[in-house]
């Protein structure tokens, strides 16, 4: 889990809570809330990516693409096979092409752009 990949996603709110904890500095009159409670929100998303992870390597019933087909099915909107390789370090990129080239065929997903912009989507009435 980055730690600074989440706070780069979140980079907007993270400059405007700095900026709102600075204020009077220069005073000493600053006020360090907003950007520990902007903190304490990044550890959160952290633990709870860390959680998630966890939870799919503790269902040890599930076979690697079937985790695979999970962390997918759990997603809202578009998705890139860098992200499940973020998801599934342990999983080989083969796997993980495997399973999705599987999932194209059957219709589970379907296939948005080429080459490096490749994206994904779950398609209607899929569980």
């Amino acid at each position: 889990i980055s730690i600074e990949k989440i706070i780069e996603s979140s980079k907007e709110t993270y400059y405007e809570s700095l900026q709102e904890s600075s204020k009077n500095w220069h005073e000493n009159n600053n006020n360090y809330v907003p950007f520990v409670i902007y903190y304490l929100g990044i550890l959160n998303k952290a633990y709870q990516e860390f959680e998630k992870r966890v939870q799919l390597l503790r269902d040890s019933s599930l076979s690697k693409p079937d985790r695979i087909k999970s962390i997918i099915n759990q997603r809202i909107g578009s998705f890139a096979k860098r992200d499940i390789i973020e998801e599934c370090p342990d999983i080989s990129m083969t796997t993980i092409e495997r399973t999705l080239n599987s999932l194209l065929k059957s219709g589970w997903i379907r296939k948005i752009g080429s080459g490096q912009n490749t994206t994904y989507v779950k398609t209607e009435n899929v569980t």
